[in-house]
């Protein structure tokens, strides 16, 4: 009886180990696997959370980044990737990953996230920025009246099956018919393994839309730094001519085609809609189950092409926190104070824009 007493009265004279208070950090080189494990755990966290996009940002742009997280005892909470954004043209701003549709805070605990809003903002009031942007399919302050949000784009996303048929009569009928002309003029899908053709169509397409091309070395390095996450998929004629291409990033369950592009050839032989219906089935063949056909800002072409597919419209209610700014942001090709460049843009020619393109492109965001 004594022993079990004596036990006892041992376990509670045993000191009791405290829990570490949580710390803030930015993120060094060495720590990207860490990172990486836990965006891939955390249900907050999107493919544009992922370490990788520090080294493409930096190094395709020059942009300046902070990759913030929040760790208590070895393990992280939350992290919150960074970017600032300086231009004469569009303004000074730090937000989420620029040409990223996702970013913000993405974390596990609510003290971690409030911890790594409070960097934010001291990084704000420290660059002297107009404002603070944050991307997300929700809301991260719907309660906090000192962040504003704008409706300008949205997102499609649709569930896609193992079963190719039941995926082509989930297409609406007129779509179905484009998807099936490409097929029946004997259009073919290759996976490559450089930029060269993808940035070809793409430099062309977004040339015709009066909209800056980005560097090549960006879409390169996209491709070496996600590597098997990153395809490149290109359409091609039955006698080797290049009709489209679409760079496309795989993410759990999930395919996101992101950067694609066809040339004149594709108007004629429906290259655009092949292009999406072939990558639809080699993703649903790798066991993804979601198609996310990426955002697009209301009223534009690239809004009424993904409408026409049947997938309903998500508005992606993107927050904004106002320093030295006294608006909302409006970089946006449907505003008036834009067209004129975007009709001059159309008449340069081609190898011009190329080249002058990605020392324009790198201040959009």
């Amino acid at each position: 009886m004594n022993s079990i007493i004596e036990a006892a009265q041992a376990k509670r004279a045993a000191p009791v180990l405290a829990t570490s208070p949580m710390t803030l950090h930015l993120l060094q080189a060495h720590e990207y696997t860490r990172w990486d494990a836990f965006v891939r755990a955390c249900p907050d966290a999107t493919f544009f959370h992922l370490s990788g996009w520090q080294k493409v940002i930096e190094g395709s742009f020059g942009i300046k980044t902070w990759f913030y997280y929040v760790q208590q005892d070895g393990q992280i909470l939350g992290v919150l990737p960074l970017a600032e954004i300086k231009s004469r043209l569009f303004g000074h701003s730090l937000g989420a990953m620029p040409f990223c549709v996702y970013g913000g805070p993405a974390a596990t605990d609510d003290g971690a996230r409030k911890m790594l809003d409070q960097a934010a903002h001291e990084l704000a009031q420290q660059l002297g920025v107009g404002h603070l942007e944050y991307r997300g399919m929700q809301r991260f302050h719907p309660d906090e009246p000192s962040w504003h949000t704008k409706e300008l784009y949205v997102t499609f996303r649709k569930e896609i099956t193992s079963d190719d048929e039941a995926n082509m009569n989930a297409i609406p009928r007129k779509q179905r018919a484009m998807v099936r002309k490409g097929i029946k003029l004997g259009l073919r899908g290759e996976v490559d393994q450089n930029v060269d053709r993808m940035f070809e169509a793409y430099a062309r397409s977004v040339h015709r839309l009066g909209t800056p091309v980005f560097p090549k070395k960006y879409f390169a390095m996209l491709q070496e730094v996600f590597g098997d996450e990153c395809e490149v998929r290109t359409i091609v004629t039955d006698d080797n001519r290049l009709v489209a291409a679409v760079l496309s990033f795989f993410w759990r369950d999930e395919v996101v085609p992101y950067y694609g592009g066809g040339t004149d050839l594709a108007r004629e032989v429906a290259g655009n809609d092949f292009m999406y219906w072939n990558l639809m089935q080699a993703a649903a063949a790798r066991g993804c189950r979601l198609f996310d056909f990426g955002r697009s800002k209301l009223g534009t072409g690239a809004y009424d092409f993904k409408k026409n597919w049947g997938f309903t419209a998500q508005h992606l209610p993107y927050e904004y926190k106002l320093y030295g700014a006294t608006a909302l942001p409006d970089n946006n090709p449907l505003n008036p104070k834009y067209q004129l460049f975007i009709k001059m843009w159309k008449k340069l020619p081609l190898p011009v824009a190329n080249f002058m393109g990605p020392y324009i492109v790198r201040n959009l965001g």
